[in-house]
């Protein structure tokens, strides 16, 4: 993909659109000509933001990702690092989620 800009969304970006966007598994391909530039950004939430799909791209109660606290998912996700996302969303399946003061539905 020469003279392009890339954007991976992450996992946050998934559930709230439903499934709508899909985060990627981070890949590199290096190129055997010129150079490459690589810029990394992050963006995270505050650490008690509750992370769930977003009401309006939910359609006939088909919520495909569990409510989450973003801390409890980077603890998750620190253990399971390298492994695929799933079964870090599915972990997320059983638990209870209390909505705080700052988060609504």
């Amino acid at each position: 993909m020469h003279h392009s800009i890339v954007i991976n969304l992450g996992d946050q970006l998934e559930v709230i659109t439903n499934g709508k966007y899909k985060s990627v598994e981070h890949r590199v391909v290096a190129q055997t000509d010129g150079t490459r530039m690589s810029i990394a950004s992050f963006y995270n939430p505050g650490s008690d933001a509750v992370i769930y799909p977003a009401p309006t791209l939910i359609e006939e109660n088909n919520e495909i990702y569990p409510k989450f606290v973003f801390e409890d998912y980077m603890n998750l996700y620190a253990r399971l690092k390298f492994q695929a996302k799933e079964p870090r969303f599915e972990a997320f399946k059983e638990s209870n989620v209390n909505l705080g003061p700052i988060a609504t539905v």
